[in-house]
């Protein structure tokens, strides 16, 4: 699953997670994208939601429209390429405040790897070109310039009772687009 901000911010983002999914097809043989219009989701948490929680409100929303998806697809789980520290919304108060807006367990592979081992690893497989093309993210629009990096799950949800969350869920399942990938890839004609 893959949220984006178009048409708040251009496609590239969405045309890089495309060349890393077809590059990861490789060791899978087979492999669906959820492309998940965030922009308005975005809107609406801002119109509601004081800036400081923002982030993590995003992300809270990130992963209940995952959880449907993985469900949709009879995931048992939700896996993220979150690093523990990385950025604000990655402290472990955070990730603990993010966690307990879904029931599915979330994995993070890459929770205690620096910067340089990430990208070691990106390297490994193939996918560190692609990674480090600038892009413009759904998580740099509407960004606070202090985000909170300590939050509780008392705190959030009493800043997240004004939004309709079920209703910016079902609407961000409902606008995904699907893309199937296959390798080898098809051939064309």
């Amino acid at each position: 699953v893959h949220f984006h901000s178009h048409p708040f911010l251009d496609r590239t983002s969405q045309e890089k997670v495309d060349a890393l999914v077809a590059r990861l097809t490789r060791f899978q043989y087979a492999s669906r994208l959820y492309l998940v219009p965030f922009g308005e989701i975005q809107r609406e948490v801002v119109l509601g939601v004081p800036p400081p929680y923002r982030v993590v409100i995003y992300r809270r929303l990130m992963a209940r429209i995952a959880e449907q998806v993985a469900q949709k697809e009879g995931a048992l789980a939700l896996a993220t390429g979150e690093s523990l520290g990385q950025v604000a919304s990655q402290t472990l108060e955070n990730l603990v405040v993010i966690d307990a807006a879904v029931g599915l367990p979330i994995l993070r592979p890459l929770i205690g790897m620096d910067k340089d081992e990430i990208a070691s690893a990106a390297r490994a497989i193939g996918t560190f070109e692609t990674s480090i093309i600038p892009d413009q993210d759904c998580c740099t629009l509407f960004t606070p310039k202090h985000p909170v990096v300590r939050s509780t799950v008392e705190e959030i949800r009493r800043v997240e009772a004004p939004l309709d969350v079920p209703a910016l869920v079902a609407e961000g399942v409902s606008r995904a687009a699907v893309r199937e990938y296959a390798f080898p890839p098809a051939r064309a004609g």
